[in-house]
């Protein structure tokens, strides 16, 4: 059938249309051929049901109007339904929906589209620090490389990096942190997940047995685990990991010794030692996660423990997702000579080399002392929202919550009548984000408490979610 393009519809008509038709107006892409477009639209307003069999369609001029098309496109797409079946004209009337149309019921998300929110939750571990000054030189120093870009930006280069960056790096690391490096020795990663993957692919193989703080950082956990090595936790006091406690035939040890993941405490000198001593007798190796020791309020930084080692059995993995941004994508490993060779030949074969155009404008942010003021800005602003969500917690005297001297996340003890995992489910009810200490468990019986972060949330709104979080749990 084919519909009559002249116009018959009155003012009156158009009025006895369904009145939440606006809301259900298709969207067409700004460009393109209309016809096509809105027949799709309309096809897959009808097969989701948002449409139902019967309905009277808009007329064919006050739908050209609303999307600001010819009329003649949308009688086109009209007779594009009719003559497939989902519409049909009615003479006098106007062109309603068929009454047998098939349905297309919506799929359910994939997995990994709902890992986590758009906008996370204030007190959500991971969330770097917006600094308007530091994005403001980085989007400068970006195009300076665009406006000028060197060769090294169009072919591929050192699978560990420029070396402009890792000469860079090392400075830093050797003067703040007491790193023993050059930047031979430095693979620029993405971050430190892909500095252990690399490594642990380096050094270990399917079956080896290797110990991990408990509680532990879990996305090490998932990726020892992901690579076929078996777990052993290695209990955690108010020293850090006690390598005494060390189970026979272990090849590695993953630890956080300047600010443990999650309880935050420091591995004391006694121990540092002590887990040296046992990756020196036993040929095992140490891959310290260094991921937060910029952010120490009472101090410098603690020393790295690699620069204690003079055996050539530590990996030192650092990251700049917390101190700048993860977007970013850009940490880096200092690698022992006798494992360079294979986490080079690891790079080559997953990633060929980093990103040239953002190494080039973090070597001049560091090279220029904006890096250095940046981390000052920084510690003022992680003090100061620490200090709010401790306040914010504090309201009602029900959790215990030790003031960290350092890092970008605290530890919450909860009434012994509230499990960790019921309030976190009460805490995301309140608008607050948390995460489950016994979650965090390896082999040994888990804690009770919440690790909350700190970083990336006003002052203020960290305050009054952990306020409200507070009142929510005053009955337990």
């Amino acid at each position: 059938m084919s519909l009559d393009r002249k116009s018959t519809n009155s003012d009156e008509k158009i009025r006895t249309n369904l009145p939440d038709w606006s809301a259900l107006i298709p969207v067409l892409p700004a460009a393109g051929k209309r016809t096509p477009a809105l027949y799709r639209e309309l096809r897959r307003l009808i097969e989701a049901g948002d449409i139902p069999p019967g309905a009277k369609l808009p007329p064919s001029r006050d739908l050209a109007g609303r999307l600001k098309t010819s009329r003649g496109s949308v009688v086109a797409a009209f007779e594009m339904l009719i003559a497939e079946g989902y519409a049909e004209a009615r003479t006098g009337a106007g062109t309603f929906v068929a009454g047998r149309v098939p349905t297309v019921k919506p799929t359910a998300p994939a997995a990994s589209e709902s890992i986590a929110p758009k906008m996370p939750l204030p007190g959500t571990l991971g969330v770097a620090m917006a600094d308007a000054r530091t994005l403001g030189l980085f989007r400068t120093l970006l195009s300076r490389h665009l406006a000028r870009p060197g060769p090294e930006h169009f072919y591929y280069g050192d699978p560990r990096g420029g070396d402009a960056l890792r000469q860079a790096i090392a400075a830093y690391l050797r003067q703040a942190r007491g790193v023993r490096c050059e930047a031979r020795s430095i693979v620029i990663t993405t971050g430190i997940q892909q500095g252990i993957d690399l490594v642990i692919r380096g050094a270990l193989a399917a079956g080896d047995r290797v110990m991990i703080e408990d509680p532990c950082y879990p996305s090490a956990r998932a990726a020892l685990a992901g690579a076929g090595l078996v777990l052993t936790g290695l209990p955690v006091d108010d020293e850090g990991a006690d390598i005494g406690q060390a189970v026979p035939g272990a090849k590695a040890v993953y630890v956080t010794p300047s600010h443990q993941f999650p309880l935050g405490v420091a591995m004391s000198m006694r121990r540092r030692l002590a887990l040296i001593d046992w990756a020196r007798e036993t040929g095992g190796w140490i891959l310290e996660d260094d991921y937060d020791s910029e952010f120490r309020f009472a101090g410098p930084p603690l020393a790295a423990m690699q620069g204690m080692d003079d055996s050539g059995r530590v990996i030192y993995l650092g990251t700049f997702s917390k101190v700048l941004f993860p977007g970013l994508r850009l940490g880096y490993a200092v690698i022992p000579d006798a494992l360079l060779d294979q986490v080079i030949a690891l790079r080559i074969r997953t990633d060929r080399s980093p990103p040239t155009l953002a190494e080039a404008a973090l070597t001049d942010l560091i090279r220029e002392g904006h890096f250095s003021a940046h981390l000052r800005r920084a510690r003022r602003q992680a003090q100061a929202a620490r200090d709010a969500l401790v306040a914010g917690l504090s309201t009602t005297g029900r959790l215990a919550v030790a003031v960290p001297d350092q890092g970008l996340h605290l530890v919450a003890t909860l009434p012994t009548s509230l499990a960790d995992t019921e309030a976190v489910e009460i805490a995301r009810q309140v608008g607050l984000g948390v995460r489950a200490l016994s979650a965090m468990a390896v082999t040994h019986a888990p804690r009770q408490g919440l690790v909350i972060g700190f970083s990336g949330f006003a002052p203020e709104v960290l305050e009054a979610a952990a306020r409200r979080f507070a009142v929510a749990i005053a009955g337990f």
